[in-house]
C-alpha cells in the first residue's frame, strides 16, 4: 500500500473511510497525492465504482487543475460531471489540499455515482408521460446527455481512468480529432495549436507525453520541445 508522505496529507486519510461511511457504497471518495501525478492514489473507498485503486494515476481534470494552479484562488470545486471507462455518470467535488505556505499538495474527491438515480428518473417519467411529453422529455434528455458528455464547454469534466498511459492516450487523441485534420496533412501552425491545447491541459506533465504526441502528429520529439518554448 502506498501512504503519503506529507504529514498533512496523511491526516486526511481516515475521512476517506468516513466520508464513503456516511454516503453510502454508491460514493467513491479518493485522496491523491498531487506531487507524484502517476501513483497519485494514496486512499480509496468504493473502488468498484471507478475501478481504480491505491497507486492509480491522477485524472486529467487533476493534471489540468495542477497546471492551470486553479487551486490557487479557490478552496474547492463542487458538483462537476465526471465519468468512468465503463460509462458511469458522476457527480464529482474536489477539495484542495494545501500546506502552510499555500502549495497545493493533495486532493480530497468525492464521485457519487448516478447511476441508479438516471435510471429511476428514465422510469418515472417514462411511466407518467403522455406521449407529447414524452417527446419533450427524450429531447431534453438528449440534451442533457450532450452536456453529460462534456460537449457544454461552461462545464468541467473529468474522465477516470485506471491507466495513466490510457489517459494520456485519450487526451491526445481528443485534441487532434479536434482538429479533423489527418497529422501528415497537418500545417506547423495546427500542430503547434494542437501541443498549446495539450500543455494548457497539462499533458506534458504526464512522462513520454512529448515521444508520443510527436509520433501521433508524425513529427520529431525536437519539434515539439521547440514548440513548447514558443509557448513559454
Amino acid at each position: 500500500m502506498i501512504l503519503a508522505n506529507n504529514e498533512v496529507l496523511k491526516s486526511y486519510i481516515p475521512l476517506v473511510d468516513f466520508i464513503a461511511g456516511i454516503v453510502g457504497p454508491f460514493c467513491e471518495v479518493v485522496l491523491h497525492d498531487v506531487t507524484n501525478v502517476e501513483s497519485s492514489i494514496v486512499a480509496i473507498k468504493n473502488s468498484h465504482i471507478s475501478g481504480r485503486k491505491v497507486g492509480g494515476p491522477l485524472t486529467d481534470l487533476g493534471i489540468k487543475l495542477l497546471n492551470d494552479k486553479e487551486y490557487l484562488t479557490k478552496d474547492y470545486l463542487l458538483n462537476y460531471s465526471a465519468k468512468t471507462v465503463d460509462g458511469k455518470i458522476l457527480r464529482s467535488s474536489t477539495y484542495f489540499i494545501k500546506d502552510l505556505n499555500g502549495n497545493l499538495i493533495g486532493m480530497l474527491c468525492i464521485n457519487v455515482d448516478l447511476t441508479g438515480a438516471l435510471n429511476a428518473r428514465e422510469f418515472l417519467n417514462s411511466f407518467i408521460m403522455d406521449r407529447d411529453k414524452k417527446a419533450e422529455y427524450d429531447f431534453a434528455k438528449k440534451e442533457n446527455a450532450n452536456s453529460e458528455r462534456g460537449e457544454n464547454n461552461s462545464e468541467v469534466y473529468e474522465h477516470l481512468t485506471i491507466s495513466l498511459e490510457d489517459l494520456m492516450q485519450t487526451m491526445i487523441k481528443k485534441a487532434i480529432s479536434e482538429v479533423d485534420i489527418p497529422p501528415e496533412r497537418m500545417s506547423p501552425e495546427e500542430k503547434m495549436s494542437i501541443v498549446q491545447k495539450l500543455n494548457q491541459k497539462g499533458v506534458f506533465l504526464i512522462k513520454g507525453a512529448v515521444t508520443e504526441v510527436a509520433k501521433r502528429l508524425k513529427t520529431s520529439e525536437n519539434t515539439i520541445y521547440r514548440y513548447l518554448n514558443k509557448l513559454e
